[in-house]
């Protein structure tokens, strides 16, 4: 399966703690919103009734917003993105976040021009991790086949959804107490080293 991985024409991408520094404090972000420690925040958010649903996707937009400013790219984005559009690859973004939130990001880190709009998807164009909604759409805009395609991500949720898609899974971590390995077909400690291991 790794050889597979170095041979792959569709990546696949989480954002944040994967092509950025994790930024977020999701327990600020829960604690902020009234919800339960550790909860999964878009779930608990759905199930509530609608009026408190809007109220609280609205506040959730806001503390992304706020988070999307402070964003600082991962060491080795621009190396490892480029080397891959240079080898012809596709790109594509799979978030829990809002696409907007997710595009002003890699804005900000001045690699959006090497994503097509399309290929950047949010909660509101697919069902949030890990459902495999998301990486579906992904391969019927670019006509690719799972076994050609590789999910990359530093949480469960993205080797999860690669995992339901059939895709190759990468995880880009080196913090102590987050290995997933029955999920996981390579495990990186950066981006850094996922170019190196290339052979970029």
């Amino acid at each position: 399966m790794t050889e597979h991985i170095r041979g792959a024409k569709y990546w696949v991408f989480d954002l944040d703690g994967t092509l950025t520094l994790p930024v977020h404090d999701f327990e600020h972000i829960r604690l902020e919103l009234g919800l339960p420690v550790g909860c999964d925040i878009l779930a608990t958010i759905e199930a509530k009734p609608d009026p408190e649903q809007r109220r609280l996707n609205h506040q959730l937009d806001l503390l992304e917003y706020f988070y999307a400013e402070q964003v600082v790219p991962a060491e080795g984005i621009k190396e490892l993105l480029g080397s891959l559009v240079q080898r012809g690859c596709h790109l594509g973004i799979l978030t829990r976040n809002k696409r907007d939130v997710a595009l002003h990001c890699l804005e900000k880190m001045g690699v959006q021009h090497l994503f097509s709009n399309a290929a950047v998807l949010g909660r509101d164009e697919a069902m949030a991790k890990p459902d495999p909604e998301g990486i579906n759409i992904l391969l019927g805009l670019w006509s690719a086949e799972p076994g050609e395609a590789v999910m990359v991500g530093d949480f469960r949720y993205d080797l999860e959804v690669g995992r339901a898609a059939g895709l190759a899974t990468v995880h880009v971590d080196q913090r102590p107490g987050r290995d997933w390995p029955e999920l996981t077909d390579l495990k990186v400690a950066s981006l850094v080293t996922l170019n190196q291991w290339l052979g970029f």
